[in-house]
């Protein structure tokens, strides 16, 4: 059975930091494109950014470049998102993704896989 398990979310001051793991089980990990999306309240679903699984490369959304920084551990299984120079408009629940087989995908439907979510709240 395929799952994501993210953790590492709570309650943040602007400016601060904060660390999201996801642990990927169930599914070959070094074929895939690990990534995350976020959904604020009254918001659609948004890309944030992901590690594609060929060349190494991460790749992000324009909002969160220069702050965010996306790794994997393929030892693992598990993918990080490290979060720096946080904003109140950074506030959402964070949700890992996966995508089998694609390079690049930066859409809801090229993922395959989704975890259920970690709350991320910035606010002083």
């Amino acid at each position: 059975q395929v799952q994501l398990v993210e953790s590492g979310g709570g309650l943040v001051q602007p400016g601060g930091s904060l660390r999201l793991s996801c642990a990927a089980s169930g599914m070959t990990f070094g074929t895939l494109t690990m990534g995350w999306f976020r959904q604020a309240p009254g918001k659609e679903r948004e890309f944030v950014g992901a590690f594609s699984y060929i060349g190494g490369s991460a790749y992000y959304v324009d909002s969160v470049k220069g702050r965010f920084t996306i790794s994997r551990d393929n030892a693992k299984n598990t993918v990080y998102l490290q979060m720096n120079s946080l904003k109140p408009e950074d506030t959402a629940v964070y949700l890992c993704v996966a995508s089998n087989g694609r390079f690049y995908p930066n859409r809801a439907r090229d993922f395959d896989y989704w975890g259920q979510g970690t709350q991320v709240t910035v606010s002083s």
